[in-house]
């Protein structure tokens, strides 16, 4: 199992410890990591230019360091996104990163790996906002179409994790060890649910219809999405 993890912030504080965690745990399935560090590596706000929706991905003034995190994603067979919870929220800097791959969501031109990847979001806070938090990252990981998401959400009562109370790290562990067997479990095939191919049938539809910009249409067409061909 291949492993791409994007950290909603460079803060290596209770949510990056837990990827270690997760890490570890699934040592001896995983074959390689990749790990990609917001903004250091994604830097830049979208610009709204709509290049990426109109012409090409690759038309994006930010490609350059786009690309790297989408080779990535595409390698890797577990997607885990992270981010601590901000204002209630996730980090500006993920939403920064997502606004880059909205070209990707179902009604434009999702990218056909993703419906055969697990995706993990995993969130923590002093206090609360987890629920908003799981939201903002798996709408986005919905939309491109990931098979199967599996989210972890915890208040660990404190702003870093050496302040995090040993009966909660406890709690914390066992909820990872249940949650990576689960995903060990799912990773030997994986199709996408009930909500995912509900989304690509609705688009394709809209697509059979002419779509909402050459673009996206032509796409659809070349993946032979409007005849019998299924990304999954």
């Amino acid at each position: 199992m291949k492993v791409a993890v994007v950290y909603g912030t460079e803060h290596k504080g209770s949510t990056y410890n837990i990827v270690q965690l997760f890490l570890k745990k699934l040592e001896n399935e995983v074959s390689e990591v990749s790990e990609f560090f917001l903004p250091r590596d994604m830097s830049h706000f979208c610009r709204g230019c709509a290049q990426c929706f109109m012409k090409s991905e690759n038309s994006c003034p930010d490609y350059e360091q786009v690309s790297k995190i989408r080779e990535g994603m595409e390698k890797a067979d577990l997607l885990i996104f992270t981010s601590p919870v901000y204002a209630y929220h996730a980090s500006g800097q993920m939403k920064t990163l997502l606004d880059h791959f909205a070209y990707q969501w179902m009604v434009h031109r999702p990218n056909k790996t993703m419906f055969k990847k697990i995706g993990l979001v995993i969130t923590t806070a002093a206090g609360a906002g987890m629920r908003k938090t799981h939201t903002d990252i798996i709408d986005s990981l919905s939309y491109w179409g990931v098979g199967k998401i599996f989210r972890l959400g915890r208040g660990v009562a404190s702003i870093n994790w050496d302040g995090v109370k040993k009966e909660n790290k406890e709690k914390i562990e066992r909820e990872v060890d249940r949650m990576s067997s689960k995903i060990i479990s799912a990773s030997k095939n994986v199709t996408p649910g009930p909500k995912v191919r509900i989304l690509f049938y609705l688009m394709r539809f809209a697509q059979r219809k002419g779509g909402f910009n050459p673009a996206d249409n032509n796409y659809w067409k070349e993946q032979g999405w409007l005849e019998g061909v299924r990304p999954w």
